[in-house]
Order: structure tokens, then sequence, then C-alpha cells
């Protein structure tokens, strides 16, 4: 009974720790893109990129990738495409992704990047 509840106390700790393994993997990789020149895109709507946008992203919503696919270069161009909080940024990845583009990252929301990107 001693061990079993030792077991769980173990468990309980170290096991919220295998929730946060893969993220800071994730966010170095994209500031390590963007540090080397990827295309960031903001998929917000245009007046949310003019109230604030990433240090030299260009704006392109998301309802316009799909009829603006010459804008992001060569398919195997590095990509980082952020929005407000992920999910038009996931859409946009999904759509690139279709179309046969290989470098693309979803760096999520716009804080995401920010703080992605602040750490380096």
């Amino acid at each position: 009974m001693k061990s079993s509840r030792v077991l769980l106390t173990i468990l309980l700790i170290v096991s919220p720790l295998f929730l946060f393994c893969g993220k800071p993997k994730a966010q170095q990789e994209i500031a390590d893109w963007v540090k080397d020149g990827a295309l960031v895109v903001d998929v917000r709507s245009p007046e949310e990129y003019a109230q604030e946008h990433f240090p030299g992203a260009v704006n392109i919503p998301i309802d316009s990738v799909s009829s603006r696919l010459d804008e992001f270069g060569v398919k195997d161009r590095k990509i980082v495409l952020y929005c407000r909080s992920g999910g038009r940024s996931a859409r946009a990845a999904s759509i690139l992704e279709k179309e046969g583009f290989t470098g693309v990252k979803d760096a999520g929301g716009i804080r995401n990047l920010f703080d992605s990107t602040s750490k380096n």
C-alpha cells in the first residue's frame, strides 16, 4: 500500500514534465529559422497586422493564401506562419503543405512567435 502511494506520488510529479519536453525544441527551431531569414507570414487581417506585427513579417490574410501562393516563393523555402492564437496559421500551414511546400512551420499566435525569438 505504501509503495503504491510512493509510486503514485512520483508519477504525479514526473508526468507533467513530459508535457513540456517538445515545446522548447519547436520554439528554438522557429527562432533559428527566423534568424536565418525565413519568410515570416502574418495570416491575420490587414487591420490586425496594422495594429501590431512581427518585424519583417509580410501580411497574407488566411482568405488570400490559396490565391497568393506565388508570394511564398519556391516550395522548399523556409516559411514561418503566425496569427493571433494559432487557428488561422494552422489552416495556412495545411494549405501550403497540400500545395507541396515542405519548409513550413506554424508558430501559432503572435505572442508565441515573440516569445520564441526573444529567447535568443
